[in-house]
């Protein structure tokens, strides 16, 4: 699958009132439940990164807790349905911007990046994107990741998934923590993983 086909597809997604089940479903609610857990676990959130917002369902549950929280996604409608999601946010830097691309001098004390690389073209271009992130994590600053598995995104027609990122981020985090989420069906599961970059 191209990177202009899975921008198109991105665009198909987000038209609909609940893209991917991201409010109604459990699965959801319980990934989403995990994420923010991992997410709180190094409190506080001085300054935070968010990767790929969708329609806002996790960034209305990470906002609260951060004093300032960065907003990137490569889809303007995203960060324009998330942001009339959430009343309250003078905190928030909305920024519509690609993974690969996106650079600041800020160093953020936390990053979450979930179901956002495997719409990436290649592993090369994965392989930019973790990169990437790196390079904005602080010392000691925690990096939140979640995807589905390989197999699944794979049969979605997508070049990798979670173990394969996992270990790309493995190459230069250290990983704290590993969650293994599953649902009903064969198209719900999830890999999450808490990493920490070292402070030398």
């Amino acid at each position: 699958m191209t990177q202009v086909n899975n921008y198109h597809l991105l665009h198909r997604e987000l038209a609909a009132e609940d893209p991917w089940r991201l409010d109604g479903n459990v699965f959801e609610q319980e990934r989403h439940r995990q994420m923010l857990r991992l997410s709180l676990s190094q409190r506080p959130i001085t300054n935070a990164l968010e990767v790929g917002c969708a329609a806002g369902a996790f960034t209305e549950k990470l906002a609260p807790h951060c004093k300032r929280l960065t907003v990137i996604d490569v889809v303007p409608q995203a960060i324009a349905r998330t942001r009339q999601r959430i009343k309250e946010s003078s905190h928030i830097n909305w920024i519509v911007a690609d993974v690969q691309q996106f650079s600041t001098q800020q160093l953020f004390d936390l990053i979450v990046v979930a179901e956002v690389l495997y719409y990436l073209e290649d592993l090369a271009a994965m392989r930019t994107a973790v990169h990437n992130l790196v390079s904005m994590l602080a010392p000691n600053g925690h990096l939140v990741f979640g995807s589905a598995l390989d197999a699944n995104c794979r049969r979605w027609g997508h070049v990798a998934g979670a173990e394969t990122i996992i270990a790309m981020l493995n190459e230069t985090l250290i990983e704290v923590e590993q969650f293994d989420c599953r649902g009903a069906s064969a198209n719900e599961d999830c890999l999450l993983s808490r990493f920490r970059k070292s402070s030398f």
